[in-house]
This record gives C-alpha cells, sequence and structure tokens, in this order.
C-alpha cells in the first residue's frame, strides 16, 4: 500500500505528460494498471518506467508512430519494479498513512459501496438472478459491519485494503459464476484483440495478470457493481 491511493490518477498524468498529448486510456491499459497493483508495484516504480520509455522513444533517430499505450512501457516498468525492489533488500519498507485522509474519508466511502451493493442486489433479485443477489447481499452485510466498527482507518489503511480486498475478491467468483459462457467468451475475445499490438512487450506471468484484470474490470461494469479497493476511493477512468 503506498502512503496514497490516487495510484490509477498519476499513472495516467504521468502517461499523458510523458506523451506530449492528452489522451484516454484504454480498457487495456487500466486493466495493466490493475495488474501492475495487484502485483505490488510501487507508483514510484511505474512513474520512473513510464519516464524511461519515453527517454528511449525520443532518442530515436527516426519514430514512425506515438505511444499510444501503456503496454509499450510495461518492460521498462518491470525492469524499475526489479530495481526498486533489489534496493530495499535487507531494510523494512515503511508505511505511513495518508495524511490528508480523514475518517470521514473513509466512512463516506464504505457507506457509499454498502448503498451501491445493496441496490446492486435488488436489480439483480428483480432480474432473475437470485444466488448473485444473494452473495451481492452478503458482501454488502460484510461492508456495512466493517462501516460500523466505525475505526479510524486512516491510521491503518493496510488492514481495512486488506479486508476489502477479501470482499472483492469474493465478488469476483460470484460475477464469475453468474456472466454467461458467452460473455465471458466476448471478453477473452476483446482482451486477446487488445493485447495483439503488445504481447512482446509483456512478460508471461504479465499477459495472464493483465487477463484477469480485464475480465475482472469487464464484469464489475457489466453487473454494475462498485469496485471495494481503497485505490477506488476517487475514481480516474
Amino acid at each position: 500500500m503506498e502512503n496514497y491511493f490516487n495510484y490509477f490518477t498519476e499513472i495516467e498524468e504521468c502517461f499523458q505528460r510523458a506523451r506530449g498529448s492528452p489522451t484516454l486510456l484504454s480498457t487495456l491499459d487500466w486493466a495493466l494498471i490493475e495488474s501492475w497493483k495487484e502485483a505490488g508495484i510501487p507508483l514510484e516504480a511505474v512513474i520512473t518506467g513510464i519516464e524511461r520509455t519515453f527517454e528511449k522513444y525520443h532518442r530515436r533517430p527516426r519514430r514512425f508512430q506515438k505511444v499510444n499505450s501503456l503496454a509499450y512501457c510495461s518492460q521498462e516498468v518491470l525492469r524499475a519494479a526489479q530495481q526498486a525492489a533489489e534496493g530495499e533488500a535487507g531494510s523494512a519498507r515503511r508505511t505511513k498513512p495518508d495524511e490528508s485522509l480523514e475518517k470521514d474519508d473513509f466512512a463516506v466511502y464504505l457507506k457509499r459501496n454498502v448503498d451501491a451493493l445493496r441496490a446492486a442486489s435488488r436489480s439483480q433479485e428483480a432480474g432473475g438472478q437470485s444466488v448473485l443477489a444473494q452473495d451481492l447481499s452478503e458482501v454488502a452485510e460484510s461492508l456495512a459491519a466493517i462501516a460500523a466498527e466505525e475505526k479510524d482507518w486512516s491510521a491503518d489503511p493496510e488492514e481495512l485494503e486488506r479486508r476489502l480486498t477479501a470482499l472483492e475478491d469474493k465478488l469476483t467468483a460470484s460475477l464469475t459464476r453468474a456472466a454467461s459462457v458467452e460473455l465471458l467468451a466476448e471478453f477473452r475475445s476483446e482482451i486477446d484483440r487488445a493485447m495483439a499490438p503488445y504481447r512482446r512487450n509483456l512478460a508471461t506471468t504479465e499477459i495472464e495478470s493483465l487477463e484477469r484484470q480485464f475480465i475482472k474490470k469487464g464484469l464489475f461494469e457489466h453487473f454494475n457493481i462498485p469496485r471495494l479497493s481503497l485505490f477506488y476511493m476517487w475514481p480516474s477512468g
């Protein structure tokens, strides 16, 4: 956990700044950011990797096309992450709470997601998805129980993030079970098309993580389910 939760926004802004012109990140790009977050790659390493990628790009004598995807930056991001890990070897990394976040920020965020999950549960029940509706209701009540603790999570966001991640994993499993074979096949076809130009830039483990995050993102959006991770307190895309 970084000492801030604007992981997505910082990466998006860095990419646009390095590229020299504003551009909307694609679904593939957002899934890639998710895969970096899932892998625990520090924000600083991602920023370094993006900047190095563009430094090399601008040193090329001939540039036929712009860098249009974060996937082009993947190799440098992984290299920067490895260097960061080596630099931290033998020393404990301490994470400071984000002093800009207050107790009420967490309470509002948790309540918003509880309300959204309860609404989604009612919607799925009305649509005949009773099993999914029950799963959503159970997660909503688990989240409500966390909110009812009224702890000052700004002092220990890592513990809250662990609990939210566990609930989000449960949601992912429920949504996957509820999804039709056709929907899952559509997601896989879409990710295959999106990744085709960039596969040579991606490691095998990164491709697997990217596919997983792409499908996860698609499922949450398809069923209109909120993401629970603290990294989504201020969603950017």
